[in-house]
């Protein structure tokens, strides 16, 4: 997904996951005709999740993403949706990931800017605290989460820890390993 000549512009795009306070966050830059396909990877990469669930967007009222055969009305190919035909700067939609845990991330297309040809994309160029882990439960069982990790008298305390991989800084935030990440989707 590296930035051809065919790339004129990106979008920078401000993704939120909600109702965790102070919420994850990241900005990133993706190029203008992205699918939304590939904004579900890319939505991955910078959250650190794994791809293991269902996912979809939702804008103005249309859903996109893939059919499961399970909907009266799936959504539209997601396959198929371009950004830039979809969400011009100033535009707000959500993307929806783990149906079961039920994540929400807002999106905001916060500008749409010339890209450098120098450049490549996406580009992750600034965020805040780590995701929660992946099937942790919902916001409630990510709340559940920190709470056993805060205290080693928590009678859960060590097997989190060993599940979330050996240690969870919730205020973490690594660019240059997000950015590391993305390099594997611009291929």
């Amino acid at each position: 997904m590296a930035t051809s000549p065919a790339a004129k512009t990106v979008h920078q795009l401000m993704i939120t996951i909600d109702d965790i306070e102070p919420a994850p966050w990241r900005r990133v830059l993706v190029p203008s005709g992205v699918t939304l396909l590939r904004l579900h990877k890319v939505i991955q990469e910078l959250f650190d999740w794994w791809d293991y669930h269902l996912h979809e967007f939702e804008i103005d009222g249309v859903r996109y993403g893939s059919d499961d055969g399970d909907d009266w009305e799936p959504p539209l190919d997601e396959r198929k949706a371009k950004l830039d035909k979809l969400a011009p700067k100033g535009n707000r939609f959500l993307y929806r990931y783990d149906f079961g845990d039920n994540w929400q991330f807002p999106i905001e297309v916060e500008d749409v800017l010339p890209a450098d040809p120098r450049a490549t994309y996406p580009r992750c160029i600034d965020g805040r605290r780590s995701r929660p882990p992946e099937d942790v439960g919902g916001t409630g069982g990510y709340e559940e989460f920190l709470e056993a990790i805060a205290d080693p008298d928590h009678e859960e305390y060590e097997s989190m820890l060993v599940w979330a991989g050996g240690s969870f800084d919730p205020e973490a935030c690594d660019l240059l390993d997000i950015n590391a990440r993305l390099t594997a989707i611009r291929r």
